[in-house]
């Protein structure tokens, strides 16, 4: 029979999973499936928490005043509504995530939500109403609070996950890049036995396999029902279409779920997804992430410019400082303007402190060491990025986030625009004061095209990968690469 000749193969490629998969971390395959399981763990923790963070900062105030007064339920109030996004955003009780990498989210989460709830006591003139006291113990008092409720609400749902992982047998159908690059991931990142690669017809057959090829598709529906496949993923090239449809009705009554993984590594995606538009499927190649989640956008603006404004208020003394500065190092305006492209191509105007004499050049020409043009004060500013905080007011306007790829010169972009694949995707995301490709080495003069190209593959990769998260890590490791041998 077909299939004891394969089953030493197949019961070596279910012990290699499980074996790999110990140290794994599931990692969800199917958007509902995702979205289901990630709703659930996220509403049980966060319920559990909020009630008991909410119970917390009303015993606090009962203790103190001796009644609950008004504020701190409005208080309690606003503190629930601003976590919901910034947890999710944040990623906080995501079941892949260990417990160090958990609670370092939920701290920096929880820091977030503080810093809003602050910001909005200033904004609105009320911060007098509350005690300091009450707060502080609050905020010192509501981590140990979550902290005690992540770690066995954690456990509990990693190992209900990793239970019902390690009941969805899997077979791949299809022996190329694609179906080889799926295999590793489900042997490496999920807890998912996969017995191994079935071969499509007309698939060639690969000499250095990593795992067992258990036959072709004549083979499927035995090894179907002698090792009780319960998931069936399709990795075959798109020029299998017609293939792919008549594999898919022939499985309709096998009792199977069957994933199509369309092959599109040859493509340039950006920020892409799968939907369902009027239950039709959808796949997004390119879309910006502030309209594919409006939610997080409006999470990431309010970040934005709350702390921007209480950068404004706390640097106030420098920029004036700077500003005199730069009003006596020579004639001119403190500030420079300079148009550039923001988000979806706009152009808007960026503001800088000016830290070159004013001069007549007919052609925008990029910043290089020791440039004739910058000033003494110029040239002290620009090496510690202090000629950037104008910015501020430009996040505080909504043109620019404090995150972001940054900004270039209309001029520029033009010169670049057809000599760089994709130049001009990277403006699906608002610029930033700093991103992801300052913090990585590349500030600085891009004299090259091979350092533009460089940046551009970073500020694509922030698009590609963008969550607040990844926006709180840039500006922590920000102050780190201020004074790089390349910024001048």
């Amino acid at each position: 029979m077909l299939v004891t000749q394969f089953e030493s193969a197949a019961h070596k490629a279910i012990n290699l999973s499980q074996t790999q998969s110990r140290k794994a971390t599931a990692v969800p395959v199917r958007k509902a499936q995702a979205l289901a399981g990630r709703g659930l763990t996220f509403w049980l923790q966060w319920i559990t928490s909020s009630l008991l963070l909410t119970l917390l900062l009303l015993t606090l105030a009962s203790l103190k005043t001796g009644t609950i007064e008004p504020q701190y339920r409005i208080l309690a109030i606003f503190a629930l509504l601003g976590s919901v996004p910034v947890y999710s955003l944040l990623r906080v009780y995501y079941k892949s995530h260990g417990y160090l990498i958990g609670l370092a989210r939920l701290f920096s989460a929880w820091l977030v939500v503080l810093a809003m709830l602050t910001a909005l006591a200033f904004v609105t003139k009320t911060s007098d109403l509350y005690s300091r006291e009450v707060i502080l113990t609050w905020g010192v008092l509501g981590f140990v609070v979550l902290a005690g409720t992540y770690i066995p609400l954690h456990l509990l749902a990693r190992r209900y996950y990793q239970e019902q992982q390690a009941l969805r047998t899997s077979l791949i159908i299809g022996t190329g890049e694609l179906a080889h690059d799926l295999a590793d991931k489900l042997v490496r990142k999920r807890k998912e036995p996969m017995l191994g690669l079935v071969s499509a017809d007309d698939e060639p057959q690969p000499t250095d396999c990593l795992y067992p090829i258990l036959g072709n598709l004549a083979h499927l529906r035995e090894l179907i029902a002698v090792y009780k496949v319960r998931c069936l993923y399709l990795a075959l090239p798109l020029a299998s279409a017609e293939q792919i449809e008549g594999l898919y009705i022939d499985l309709l009554d096998a009792n199977v779920d069957v994933i199509w993984m369309p092959d599109l590594n040859s493509m340039m995606l950006l920020n892409h997804s799968v939907s369902e538009i009027g239950g039709l499927p959808a796949i997004h190649l390119n879309e910006s992430p502030l309209t594919a989640y409006p939610t997080a956008a409006m999470t990431k603006a309010l970040m934005d410019r709350s702390l921007a404004l209480v950068g404004i208020l706390l640097l106030s003394p420098l920029l004036l400082g700077i500003a005199l500065a730069v009003k006596l190092s020579s004639p001119g305006p403190v500030l420079f303007k300079q148009k550039r492209h923001g988000w979806n191509g706009q152009v808007i105007k960026v503001w800088k402190f000016r830290s070159m004499r004013l001069h007549d050049d007919k052609e925008v020409k990029q910043a290089s060491r020791d440039d004739p043009r910058i000033t003494r004060v110029g040239r002290l500013i620009r090496r510690t990025s202090i000629d950037e905080l104008p910015q501020l007011f430009n996040v505080l306007q909504g043109r620019m986030s404090l995150v972001g790829p940054r900004p270039h010169a209309v001029a520029h972009n033009d010169y670049y625009t057809g000599k760089i694949a994709a130049y001009m995707a990277r403006h699906r995301i608002k610029p930033g004061i700093t991103g992801l490709a300052q913090i990585s080495g590349l500030r600085g003069e891009t004299d090259t095209l091979d350092k533009m190209e460089k940046r551009v593959e970073y500020d694509i990769a922030y698009i590609n990968n963008w969550s607040l998260w990844l926006d709180l890590k840039i500006l922590i490791k920000t102050p780190f690469t201020l004074f790089g041998k390349d910024i001048y």
